[in-house]
């Protein structure tokens, strides 16, 4: 992950190459990450699937059934 000013965003913009995420500072502070559309859209899907696997285990903590009651 590479770092840079906000003053070399603006002054490179339009050659920018994203082979891994580019931390923008802004006063000295990390303020932005930029990144590749391939790799936002990756990270979009795993947190999907994060959030299904929470609400699954959720689902079965509030509706596990017994042995006995599965086959009443």
């Amino acid at each position: 992950m590479r770092t840079e000013t906000i003053t070399y965003l603006k002054e490179n913009a339009n050659n920018l190459t994203l082979d891994n995420e580019l931390v923008i500072t802004k006063n000295g502070k990390a303020a932005f990450v930029i990144q590749s559309i391939e790799d936002y859209e990756e990270l979009k899907e795993s947190i999907a699937l994060l959030k299904l696997l929470k609400l699954s285990e959720k689902s079965l903590e509030s509706s596990a059934l017994t042995i006995n009651e599965a086959f009443e």
